[in-house]
């Protein structure tokens, strides 16, 4: 009886180390740039206020996104969306404007603006690199 017991403490005991070595793997490789499923950074964030009442933002995001799912943005935030909302262009269903502003497509569906109550509008253009 007492080896049995032994056999399964040494047992629990392997498996208890094996899943902490596993964990131990993973927390590193998120440490060493890899993202986590889901979820976006900005990488790149370039601001040009050279032109009176008006700043010009470029951002760039890297996003690691689920089957099916693309970088876009939601409340103004790099996030993954569904990758139809993209090839349809159909931007405002990301739901991009932070809470108070209005979301309305540029003439061409290049971007979007969000405009406040204020009269601030926010104007948003997509460009694809590869």
């Amino acid at each position: 009886m007492q080896s049995g017991v032994k056999t399964l403490s040494a047992g629990g005991g392997a498996s208890l180390c094996c899943l902490l070595l596993l964990w131990l793997i993973y927390s590193h490789l998120l440490r060493e740039g890899q993202l986590a499923v889901g979820t976006c950074e900005i990488v790149m964030l370039n601001r040009d206020s050279s032109v009176p009442r008006r700043t010009i933002a470029r951002q760039t995001a890297r996003c690691a996104c689920r089957r099916g799912q693309i970088a876009g943005t939601t409340r103004a935030r790099p996030a993954c969306v569904d990758a139809r909302i993209v090839r349809s262009r159909q931007w405002c269903e990301m739901a991009p404007c932070l809470e108070g502003e209005v979301c309305s497509y540029l003439f061409n569906r290049s971007g979007w603006t969000c405009t406040r109550g204020s009269g601030r509008i926010k104007t948003v253009t997509v460009i694809y690199e590869t």
